[in-house]
């Protein structure tokens, strides 16, 4: 059984966790230099009174998690067992679901471990572990995972921490059977080619799985479409599927090239008819606006934070003007698709970046549609950072 250390934390924090607050955040500790990756904390308020085990994790969130409010239960693979065997049954559609064999089915606080994510991937599982905490309890957590789900075809991993060197496996396969890559997944019907074995990408975010869907079925027909930040080209896959005129995938990465024509071809279309460009986004707005390109809709999709050799971008201050690079080539009563994945700020906020740009750019809008998590990324009502993802689709008028 492993070693539990009492700890007193502060009364804001003893507060919070009481009311279930699933991170702990360092500021409510009076010490952490001592604390040690993969410990068991027995929390207690200010007065000594017990009010809940976490473990210890340092990432951005804070320095860990808490896990159960009952003093009596053990940190065990038992405990892991009931936390997946609950979360598995809230996937129960997706599993049944004849479309889509990609999706969630463990979504860190939301399934009551925070700091780790498990995705399924057509028989596949991979497991995501977001401090060097969380990778301390791997041996249990792989009991209880194949405890509960004995059929499985094979178990992959990354460590989206600092390894600082170590933990150097070539492909990521941790047990199980191999499997032969692309591995070939449907989401709602569509296609998409995975790498469990190739780095810390594998081929596509699932988060966007409900953006994708609307774009194909409501609002791709008959559209030139233009895809930023395209990664893979998932989004102008479904744009294609759903009768889109022309699509055009922008992304700086040189693999995107290949990884996008791959993604286009296991689903059967015209890689010729569309466009795929390697190329700073920033610099394809000037040369948009130069070749006086315009586009029916424009997909916004950028990471967090981004640097190039011309430029940084931070979603935080930046989005703003990258809304008005987006307006200047987007056809009247055109659509932008606004998406980041920045947990730092909410709706709200976004929403005041659309406002802005609008403004600035002298134009009028209206938001058609929101986004935020499909239902297997599950999150915790008292972590709202854990509810990382917003998408407005904005019409300008």
């Amino acid at each position: 059984m492993r070693n539990e250390i009492d700890i007193k934390v502060k009364e804001l924090l003893a507060n919070d966790l009481q009311k279930g607050v699933p991170v702990l955040l360092k500021d409510g500790f009076h010490e952490i230099d001592s604390l040690v990756d993969g410990t068991i904390l027995k929390l207690r308020n200010p007065g000594g009174k017990f009010i809940g085990k976490g473990y210890v994790g340092k990432q951005n969130k804070g320095i860990g998690w808490l896990l159960t409010k009952n003093e009596a239960e053990a940190i065990d693979t038992d405990f892991f067992l009931k936390k997946i065997t609950s979360a598995l049954k809230h996937r129960d559609d997706y599993f049944n679901s004849d479309d889509t064999t990609a999706f969630r089915i463990f979504n860190g606080e939301g399934d009551g471990i925070g700091g780790l994510t498990i995705d399924y991937f057509d028989g596949f599982y991979l497991i995501s572990w977001y401090s060097q905490g969380i990778f301390a309890f791997k041996e249990l957590i792989l009991e209880a995972l194949e405890s509960a789900v004995p059929s499985y075809k094979g178990i992959y991993e990354k460590k989206r921490f600092d390894t600082k060197g170590q933990y150097l496996e070539d492909d990521d396969f941790v047990k199980g059977n191999r499997g032969e890559f692309p591995l070939l997944v449907k989401e709602n019907g569509e296609n998409f080619a995975i790498y469990l074995n190739d780095g810390a990408m594998v081929g596509v975010f699932l988060d966007q799985r409900d953006v994708r869907k609307k774009i194909r079925d409501e609002y791709a027909k008959g559209k030139n479409v233009l895809n930023t930040f395209s990664y893979t080209g998932a989004f102008s896959v479904f744009a294609a599927a759903g009768g889109a005129k022309k699509t055009t995938s922008v992304d700086l990465a040189k693999r995107s090239l290949s990884k996008t024509t791959e993604q286009f071809e296991v689903n059967g279309i015209d890689v010729e008819k569309q466009d795929i460009i390697v190329m700073d986004v920033f610099d394809y707005f000037k040369y948009a606006k130069r070749k006086e390109l315009s586009f029916d809709m424009v997909i916004l999709d950028p990471p967090s934070f981004a640097r190039s050799k011309k430029y940084t971008f931070s979603s935080a201050k930046d989005y703003t003007k990258l809304l008005k690079d987006a307006i200047a080539i987007t056809e009247k009563n055109g659509v932008i698709v606004a998406s980041t994945n920045n947990a730092t700020f909410g709706m709200k906020k976004f929403k005041s970046f659309v406002e802005k740009a609008f403004k600035e750019s002298s134009q009028k809008y209206v938001i058609e549609e929101e986004f935020s998590l499909p239902n297997d990324f599950r999150t915790s009502p008292l972590f709202k950072e854990g509810n990382y993802l917003k998408v407005l689709f904005i019409r300008a008028i």
